[in-house]
């Protein structure tokens, strides 16, 4: 009992060290990518920090499995270099003994991992959905600040206002490139206003001139004009998107036959299962030299989540490709990876090797004969 308490202890110390670490690391990532987004004009640059929360909350069950495992497996590799397992073994408990106590310690952690792959996974995808929606919604008026360039929504249009505008609804030195199929104009003008034509808001550029060059002849045509009006709103009236399938509650995924639905209830399901594999893969691979001073069990943990949720990925896109059912997948991929765990597990308890299994199977065969 004691020794169970113990390890438990030491596992939270070492799981709450490395979370701490890994979500800083999550965090300063999606920070620069949030940050990107928002240069790029996909996201508002008043809502960084919230889609960076939000993308945070969402990687948190990769965060947590990770965490769990290296937890567990940088602990009991403390305990063989310190020589603690010499003294668990010669009492008479082997290896599979520890089992009992990493799942009382790690049943919370994967219980957290499945409501948040199920419940908080698709509530931060839809709201940092909704946000990007609502910034790339706006009109191309509201996009234009004064001394800046500004891309329209549809990427078409590039607007420049000069700082010194006398008002919101007025400017001075406008600058306008559009392109359009065949053909990229260049308008400049020395002032501007806002009006509404025929229900559509209009730009009415004053003083200026415009430059049109055709992309299939190179011919350039050269325009002055004292008023010239430009449409600066979608032509088409601004509709609700379909929600992607990330972003959607997981009691609706179950309800759908899509593949593409399919393979996000996958990945969802597979979290957890994967949190669990990880328990005891953990304790298979944590083995340490003593006389060596050193440990490659944690690169070895390393390269294994690194495969373990490549083949997630891929499992999933062979899901949205319907090359495989979601129930295929799930015990296919979880399922072996559990099963192989449990093998190496096995084999290191009972100290098997695989001298010894051919020498078993040879004296098998012999005595049948």
């Amino acid at each position: 009992m004691l020794f169970d308490s113990s390890i438990r202890k030491e596992l939270a110390r070492s799981f709450g060290a490395t979370a701490v670490v890994l979500i800083t690391v999550v965090m300063t990532m999606m920070l620069i990518r949030t940050l990107g987004q928002a240069y790029k004009g996909s996201v508002s640059p008043s809502d960084v920090m919230l889609v960076m929360g939000f993308t945070v909350l969402g990687q948190l069950p990769t965060i947590l499995g990770l965490s769990l495992f290296v937890a567990i497996v940088g602990s009991l590799s403390r305990m063989y270099r310190d020589s603690e397992m010499v003294i668990w073994f010669a009492a008479g408990q082997g290896l599979a003994s520890l089992l009992k106590p990493l799942l009382r310690f790690a049943w919370p952690v994967i219980l957290i991992t499945a409501v948040l792959a199920l419940g908080v996974l698709p509530w931060s995808y839809q709201q940092i959905e909704q946000i990007k929606t609502q910034f790339q919604q706006r009109s191309d008026l509201d996009r234009i600040a004064p001394g800046e360039f500004q891309e329209s929504a549809g990427g078409t249009r590039v607007f420049f206002v000069d700082k010194d505008s006398p008002s919101d609804m007025a400017a001075s030195n406008v600058f306008v490139v559009s392109r359009d199929p065949g053909k990229e104009s260049v308008t400049s003008a020395k002032g501007a206003h806002l009006a509404v034509i025929k229900g559509q808001r209009m730009v009415i550029l004053e003083d200026g001139q415009r430059m049109e060059t055709r992309s299939d002849d190179g011919s350039v045509r050269i325009t002055e004009f004292k008023e010239y009006g430009v449409q600066v709103d979608n032509d088409n009236p601004v509709t609700i998107e379909e929600m992607a399938a990330r972003s959607m509650p997981t009691k609706d995924l179950i309800g759908k036959d899509e593949p593409i639905a399919r393979s996000v209830l996958a990945w969802r399901l597979g979290l957890p299962f994967a949190a669990l594999n990880f328990v005891i893969l953990g304790l298979a691979i944590s083995s340490v030299n003593p006389r060596a001073g050193n440990s490659s069990s944690l690169m070895i943990a390393l390269f294994a989540f690194i495969v373990y949720y490549n083949l997630m990925t891929l499992g999933e896109s062979w899901v949205s490709a319907n090359k495989i059912g979601m129930w295929g997948i799930l015990g296919l991929l979880h399922g072996s990876i559990l099963t192989l765990s449990v093998l190496v597990l096995a084999a290191r308890h009972f100290r098997w090797s695989p001298r010894d299994l051919l020498l078993r199977s040879g004296k098998r065969q012999e005595s049948a004969r």
